[in-house]
């Protein structure tokens, strides 16, 4: 297996270099970038495995960064940032961060984080690879292609993300189960995830605001309070 790539983007020159140091001495392929320009660009020509994205960058910032990679890829982004207040947790979660760290960090708990979210990484994208088959997926008006890896409402082809994909999946599968948040972490983003569990609520929405007549009150995906989510249908 060709070793994971990863693309550090940050400003601060001594932070940026002690990253990219501990990261080649773990045996990772490495590119850089010190503004947010930049790092999108090698995000579309480079096709990391991961990011890891300061949210203070000259010329767009790691949160434009972010909301821009998730219109278009679907690997880990890791936010470095200094600022801890909750809010801004999650605002980076609603634009599709998939964890957090704090300056100043430890290098060894980056460390630890990077390979999780790789390991992770791989495992999800290895799974959507073999979950084919000659499944079609029916629901009312809603179709999945799980071979064609397509989503069809009212006969329309939907533009998911392969995460939206696999969840969307995932519930179909299911239907009429409850699924608690940790039940749908194990399954689409595996068992070692480190990152914030409302993740799951975020990528729920954004489903929801394709699939549903109405996102406000969803009447596909419903939310069992106390639980996590069924899929009615």
């Amino acid at each position: 297996m060709p070793k994971a790539k990863i693309l550090v983007v940050e400003d601060e020159e001594n932070i940026l270099e002690a990253v990219r140091y501990s990261l080649e001495g773990q045996g990772y392929e490495t590119l850089t970038a010190t503004d947010g320009v930049t790092g999108l660009s090698l995000t579309r020509t480079e096709r990391p495995d991961l990011v890891i994205l300061d949210v203070m960058l000259p010329g767009m910032d790691g949160l434009e960064v972010c909301r821009a990679i998730r219109r278009e890829h679907d690997m880990p982004v890791l936010i470095l940032t200094a600022k801890v207040e909750e809010i801004d947790r999650i605002v980076g979660l609603e634009l599709g961060a998939d964890d957090y760290i704090t300056k100043p960090f430890s290098m060894r708990e980056l460390m630890a984080r990077v390979k999780a979210h790789i390991r992770r990484y791989r495992k999800s994208e290895r799974g959507a690879a073999a979950d084919t088959g000659d499944g079609l997926l029916v629901s009312g008006n809603l179709e999945v292609d799980i071979a064609g890896h397509r989503v069809r409402l009212n006969g329309r082809e939907l533009d998911l993300r392969p995460r939206e994909f696999r969840l969307l999946t995932l519930f179909m599968q299911r239907i009429g189960r409850a699924l608690t948040r940790d039940q749908v972490l194990e399954t689409l983003w595996s068992q070692d995830y480190i990152g914030d569990a409302r993740t799951v609520d975020v990528h729920v929405r954004w489903l929801r605001e394709k699939i549903e007549d109405d996102p406000g009150r969803p009447t596909r995906i419903v939310t069992v309070r106390g639980v996590g989510y069924r899929f009615e249908g």
